[in-house]
């Protein structure tokens, strides 16, 4: 009876917390998903006119809806271009779209293609009848029901005078919608990268609306790039106090990405170009990242939404003002924007990757001496002297051992030869041996598990950097980004002929001059090591250097002239700390030229033999 009665109590509570459950978490739930899917299909109809956020209190109008949905071209145009409005500052060049007011036409005057100086300057947003569409815009969405008509993709704005946007020279564009609202938009330009759009609403109508701004960047088909395994291109920005980097592909196979916070960032991020949308900050947005089909077309956007809507009455007026960034990834720009328009983490822009402790500094140094002496090759070999100095007592102690190591090596091998059939006793008398002359084995590792991150710092920094791209050496090295752009195959250039597209030897096998030199201080370096007792680990040595130099190959040219110079100091201080130590460096005799002298006195003193004979 106990055992039913509390069945019964079991079972009634159940009931009650399902219900209660029901009708605080998910009736409320239903309803959102509910009013979810009808502004998803809203938005869906009419996505240039209002921007595809999910879980939004907003929902398309019916006048809105008539509007029709963007679709990127299948067709070449044949309907008459838009006219448009003069972009000419400082750092930009391009065009503004009156129909619908889109930033789609910008190029870097700063920034070629390539280091040619004839080549054409970086294009960085693309109109929607280009091959690869990449444009912003800003607007405002009308509240759920509404019927308030909004400026879309089909909208004709007007230009308020005929000047073009400078840096000195603002522009002011606007649109009425037939119903007695004005919308207007105050577009400027600082001398570097940032945009500042403020947008009125003056209503002279007789009804009450509210609005709701928003901005996105829209970008068709995924960019071409290789996928490097070191740097994040794609979806970008910074929420809540935290950096969200999101690739195509991710957005691709999980969906749409939605973040609610109050002010933060978002965008696209290419290796060196940056687009960003930087809502005002006190503002309370769902930001958005997302990917979908448009026209047959595959559709990247990233877009913010103002959580509360701007209420214009009768005779009065709103405004709201956001920042468009488009542009470089310069580091010190970056870092002043976070400074003085505070922009969160607005530097991180920049993929400074896990290393970003050694990265940040690292490049601080490089950025400082490159400029101070005018040439980033001579500032990499500068920063490597400070590097070496930096980590001159760890090397030292290395050194000293492996100096120590070289000394006690005869009777090392007395040892191996001595316990050669009981390999534990010969491990512990080696072990001995270890402790009676003061020697740690494992005192050569650490300076090496030190400088890693430094050597991943070097990789990263030349790497990802705008600061470093296209930047000269001497000679053949005009882009110390890049890989070394000569062959072994066509002797460095002396042959008439370019191997580059050869499979295999242009590609895998492209062995630079940079990379051979730094193969043979690689080679040198390790023949003034002792020689290891074990056969297979002394041929696995042997061949490190020919495998570094063909891995290297592919590498920046920068980073091989960094491990290069790095391996020249390297030889120098550990000749002078076995010198010191009382070891003889047997250098010539690692390397074989003590044989080949040998058997070149032999053949001389044959032949003088030979002649006397006669």
């Amino acid at each position: 009876m106990e055992e039913n009665r509390n069945l019964i109590l079991a079972l009634v509570l159940s009931g009650a917390i399902l219900l209660l459950w029901s009708f605080f978490v998910t009736g409320p739930k239903m309803k959102e998903e509910q009013a979810r899917q009808a502004q998803e299909q809203a938005l869906q109809q009419t996505s240039d006119e209002i921007p595809d956020v999910v879980g939004q209190p907003i929902a398309q109008t019916e006048a809105a809806s008539e509007i029709p949905s963007e679709e990127a071209p299948t067709a070449p145009i044949t309907s008459a271009p838009s006219p448009r409005l003069v972009v000419d500052s400082d750092k930009l060049s391009g065009s503004i779209a009156l129909k619908g007011a889109r930033i789609d036409d910008l190029t870097l005057k700063a920034y070629r293609e390539t280091v040619d100086p004839e080549s054409p300057n970086v294009s960085l947003l693309t109109p929607m009848e280009a091959a690869h569409p990449y444009f912003a815009d800003f607007g405002w969405a009308p509240e759920s029901g509404s019927g308030v008509k909004v400026p879309t993709k089909e909208s004709l704005w007007q230009q308020r005078g005929s000047g073009a946007l400078t840096t000195q020279s603002p522009v002011e564009i606007f649109w009425e919608n037939g119903q007695g609202l004005t919308f207007r938009r105050f577009i400027s330009i600082d001398e570097n990268y940032m945009f500042t759009v403020r947008q009125t609403v003056e209503n002279n109508g007789d009804k009450t609306v509210r609005l709701f701004p928003y901005g996105r960047i829209s970008r068709y088909d995924e960019p071409d790039s290789r996928h490097f395994y070191i740097l994040h291109e794609g979806f970008l920005g910074v929420i809540d106090g935290r950096l969200e980097e999101i690739t195509y592909k991710d957005s691709r196979d999980d969906g749409p990405s939605d973040f609610e916070a109050t002010g933060g960032w978002l965008g696209f991020t290419d290796k060196y170009w940056l687009t960003a949308l930087i809502p005002d900050q006190a503002a309370l947005s769902t930001f958005s990242f997302s990917d979908r089909q448009s026209g047959g077309r595959e559709r990247f956007r990233s877009q913010f939404l103002y959580k509360q809507g701007y209420t214009v009455a009768p005779g009065g007026r709103t405004e709201v003002s956001n920042r468009f960034f488009a542009g470089a990834k310069e580091n010190a720009l970056l870092v002043k924007y976070r400074d003085e328009l505070s922009i969160p983490m607005f530097d991180f822009a920049i993929d400074w990757g896990l290393f970003k402790i050694f990265t940040r500094p690292l490049f601080q140094v490089l950025d400082y001496l490159g400029k101070l002496i005018g040439n980033f090759g001579i500032a990499i070999i500068f920063t490597t002297v400070l590097l070496k100095l930096l980590f001159f007592p760890l090397a030292n102690k290395q050194y000293k051992s492996m100096s120590q190591m070289k000394k006690v090596q005869p009777e090392m091998m007395r040892l191996r030869e001595r316990y050669a059939d009981d390999k534990v006793k010969q491990q512990q008398e080696i072990m001995e041996l270890y402790k009676r002359e003061q020697i740690n084995p494992m005192a050569g590792c650490l300076p090496i598990v030190v400088q890693i991150p430094v050597f991943f710092a070097f990789y990263k920094v030349l790497f990802v950097t705008i600061e470093m791209r296209q930047a000269p050496f001497f000679g053949w090295v005009q882009d110390l980004s890049l890989a070394d752009p000569t062959y072994l195959w066509n002797l460095f250039g002396l042959l008439p002929f370019d191997p580059s597209g050869w499979p295999l030897l242009g590609t895998t096998l492209a062995l630079g001059a940079w990379p051979l030199i730094m193969g043979i201080t690689m080679f040198i370096q390790m023949r003034m090591n002792p020689a290891p007792q074990d056969p297979i680990q002394e041929k696995v040595f042997m061949f490190m250097p020919i495998m570094f130099t063909v891995m290297l190959s592919q590498f920046s040219v920068g980073l091989v002239i960094y491990w290069a110079w790095n391996n020249t100091l390297s030889i120098l201080q550990q000749y002078v700390m076995m010198r010191r130590n009382g070891v003889e460096v047997e250098l010539t005799k690692n390397l074989g030229i003590d044989k080949l002298r040998a058997r070149f006195a032999g053949a001389k003193a044959s032949a003088e033999h030979g002649d006397k004979a006669e």
